[in-house]
């Protein structure tokens, strides 16, 4: 689903260069956000660093979907539940210096469980945490994901605007 492009460019000061950038279609992120007020992350093994990294359920966005689609489906896919009331926080650009991605970043509450099966090569563990537990767990270096922790910070600044 990547795609690699070499440019010849001509810079703003007259000079030019090549660049290689990654054209990517895009991604969804959603903090889902149980009735107790504490939240729903995953433990995900991830191949290139060889690690199992805590994060909010995200994935990238199928051809022809919108951003709102697929934190849906993820959200479904990723921990089983689906949302009545999917609120964006908004969208970043994780790798500015050598890819075009968007991740697009939502809250989801008024959740409901629902039965349904994950890829058999994604091996995902849900679990719950408070959002003090997430404050510790970032401040202590064991929530690494850049994604995960922007849209933490977000919702911290969201939350105290309750």
């Amino acid at each position: 689903f990547l795609n690699v492009f070499k440019d010849r460019i001509q810079g703003p000061n007259g000079h030019q260069g090549m660049r290689e950038y990654i054209r990517h279609p895009g991604a969804s992120l959603v903090i889902p956000i149980l009735p107790n007020g504490n939240l729903l992350a995953i433990r995900q093994f991830r191949y290139p660093l060889q690690k199992i990294f805590i994060e909010f359920p995200a994935g990238k966005m199928d051809p022809g979907e919108t951003p709102e689609q697929a934190a849906v489906r993820e959200l479904e896919e990723e921990v089983f539940y689906t949302s009545k009331k999917l609120k964006k926080l908004t969208e970043i650009h994780p790798s500015i210096g050598y890819a075009d991605e968007i991740i697009h970043l939502f809250t989801a509450e008024d959740l409901t469980k629902v039965q349904t099966t994950r890829d058999p090569d994604e091996v995902i563990i849900p679990f719950e945490i408070s959002v003090d537990q997430l404050k510790e767990m970032i401040w202590n270096h064991q929530i690494t994901d850049v994604k995960t922790q922007i849209a933490a910070f977000w919702y911290f600044r969201v939350r105290e605007e309750l």
